[in-house]
């Protein structure tokens, strides 16, 4: 029998398709089980409830052990939308203290967050507090798909030091976006030092997970809690602020704007960082966070401005310790070199004011009367004078704002803290585009000689470059953190910083600051058993009445703390800066103030600044 081609053929091709679609089935039921997360995502939210174990926030203590930030139970009200059945809306609301509206517009939102997922645990309602969380938890079993999730929210044992603080918040979706740590729902530092050591301080999250039955009712925990992961608590941080100082300089700045900085010099350890006016960071926790913080964001006063860290003012004299090292260093002077006052520095048909003293005068003097004519003279000299030295005005300039920069002048110090301002000192490109190349002089920005004109410092800068006087040539970057919970602090923030001016310039500098406290313009910081060093500063403000500023540092010989006071329109340096100045390093160094000095207290604390801006009070 002859055999047939075409039907042989035939089979194989039938063979082939049956083939074929058996590896299409094989090929598809692999990618459904094994590939395709979706089903198995399913089929395990039928069988369990994960939930997340939140982790205790570290603990914030100051420099001598004093407990100041710490944790207090908080609840959210979560749901698991597809596990949710029909319950009686009105009781849920009433139970929480909420209106029908208000419920439904939590459920919009939950609806149109990213991630949003029927299967999974949404927030619903956020930091209940302990009444409404008993009242819920009694009824819970009324509302199936609802369940209790434990958090934790900040307490505060003091009133102080919220800028340094911070607080926290519910994360955005830009955090989320940002760090894979966070979940919709999360909390997350805001300000201060909540945020720049939030990794530190936040821990590692664990998870619970809960098996349930066929009608998602709670049967026990999976594998006898075996697979549990437990939470890892944050790691505690202690702070270089001293609390108790933190607060008495703040309460001598209330009804005044401004800052305070202390600094341990030979640390660079804040002491105290004021910024004024402040806010209770008390009033950032809870519930009511977003209508208070909203409050606070809309005070003309602006309390959550830093201005410690980040107000730009004109340093005023206090910027003439700074200029005497650059004219030191740079060999325009000696510390003999005396220069002429006429009530003023006067050349061609310009003029300086000045108070009246002797005249002509040094270096030390100089700086003890707070003459501008001495250090008008000192710049003219530099960037006019020695063009042989520097070839031309601008670069005598360049020259003199890198010895600044190397000060801290002009640029961030790093400080541990989250959006630190970098103040302002001009380069010459700056000039020439206001005056044309070639076309000015140290006549035309005579002004900068004195820290006025385009000069901008942060409060943080000021007190590090007083430090920096007090070391005698070097400083650490500022920090508001000494130690993290079994970790090593950054490098960074313990390794010696040294400016370009030689050390034996700084000795010349320092007796000048001396003689301003035994017979100048600091009077009032002249204690009688510690010997303080200072300088004033008088700032002029072309919008309303002149700053009052103040630096100081004590004991001479062995400092132990640097301060810089800066007071918004309040005059003189030696009306508030001095006064406040010196009671706070009375305050650190004694424990106390000493009563032939407690008439000065007593007026610090009652005086009120803020009436010259405008407003009577805060």
């Amino acid at each position: 029998m002859r055999k047939d081609y075409k039907l042989e053929k035939r089979k194989y091709i039938i063979g082939g398709f049956v083939v074929l679609i058996a590896l299409i089935y094989v090929f598809r039921l692999y990618s459904l089980q094994i590939n395709d997360e979706r089903y198995k995502e399913s089929a395990d939210n039928n069988a369990f409830l994960k939930k997340t174990i939140y982790p205790s926030r570290g603990l914030i203590k100051d420099r001598n052990g004093e407990l100041v930030v710490y944790n207090q139970p908080a609840y959210d009200v979560m749901m698991i939308p597809r596990d949710v059945q029909p319950f009686d809306t009105v009781d849920f609301c009433n139970t929480l203290n909420i209106t029908r509206e208000q419920f439904d517009n939590r459920l919009i939102d939950m609806r149109r967050s990213p991630g949003y997922s029927t299967y999974t645990p949404q927030v619903l309602m956020t930091q209940l507090s302990a009444a409404d969380y008993g009242r819920l938890q009694e009824k819970l079993y009324r509302y199936p798909g609802f369940f209790i999730q434990k958090r934790i929210l900040r307490q505060y044992n003091y009133t102080a030091a919220a800028n340094v603080l911070g607080n926290i918040r519910e994360v955005s979706q830009a955090d989320i976006e940002r760090d894979s740590y966070y979940f919709r729902g999360d909390y997350i530092g805001d300000l201060g030092v909540e945020r720049s050591y939030d990794e530190y301080l936040r821990g590692i999250k664990g998870q619970e997970i809960l098996i349930r039955d066929a009608h998602g009712r709670i049967q026990g925990r999976y594998a006898d809690g075996t697979k549990d992961i437990p939470a890892q608590s944050g790691r505690n941080l202690k702070l270089s602020l001293d609390i108790n100082l933190q607060a008495y300089a703040e309460s001598l700045m209330v009804n005044k704007i401004g800052a305070v900085v202390a600094i341990e010099p030979k640390t660079g350890e804040i002491l105290a960082m004021v910024s004024s006016p402040t806010y209770d960071p008390t009033t950032l926790i809870g519930r009511a966070r977003g209508q208070n913080y909203a409050a606070l964001n809309a005070d003309p006063l602006h309390p959550l401005f830093d201005r410690a860290l980040m107000g730009a003012y004109p340093p005023g004299s206090t910027f003439k310790p700074g200029q005497g090292l650059i004219l030191l260093q740079e060999d325009i002077i000696t510390p003999q070199t005396a220069y002429p006052c006429y009530h003023g520095f006067i050349s061609g048909g310009l003029k300086v004011g000045c108070h009246g003293h002797g005249s002509p005068l040094p270096l030390k003097p100089a700086l003890q009367t707070s003459c501008n004519a001495y250090f008008c003279w000192g710049l003219k000299a530099m960037l006019d004078n020695h063009k042989k030295k520097y070839g031309s005005v601008a670069n005598a300039f360049e020259t003199w704002k890198l010895h600044l920069v190397s000060m801290g002048y002009g640029y961030r110090l790093g400080v541990d803290l989250p959006s630190e301002g970098r103040g302002f000192i001009p380069n010459a490109k700056f000039y020439n585009k206001i005056y044309g190349e070639n076309r000015w002089s140290a006549n035309t920005i005579i002004s900068i000689a004195i820290g006025q004109g385009e000069i901008l410092a942060t409060p943080l800068q000021i007190a590090n470059v007083c430090a920096t006087i007090a070391n005698r040539g070097w400083f650490i970057t500022p920090h508001v953190v000494k130690e993290i919970e079994d970790t090593v602090m950054p490098a960074e923030l313990l390794e010696k910083r040294y400016p370009t001016i030689d050390k034996a310039h700084y000795d010349v500098v320092a007796e000048g600051m001396r003689m301003a406290v035994t017979g100048g313009t600091c009077r009032l910081a002249n204690l009688p058993d510690i010997e303080v060093a200072g300088k004033t500063g008088t700032a002029q403000n072309p919008h309303g009445k002149d700053h009052s500023a103040f630096i100081g540092f004590a004991p001479y010989d062995d400092p132990k703390i640097a301060v810089c006071v800066y007071v918004e329109n309040a005059g003189f340096g030696a009306t508030y800066g001095v006064p406040i100045g010196s009671l706070v390093i009375e305050k650190y160094l004694n424990g106390k103030i000493s009563p032939a000095r407690q008439y000065l207290e007593e007026r610090m604390l009652n005086s009120n600044t803020i009436i010259y801006s405008g407003v009577k009070k805060h």
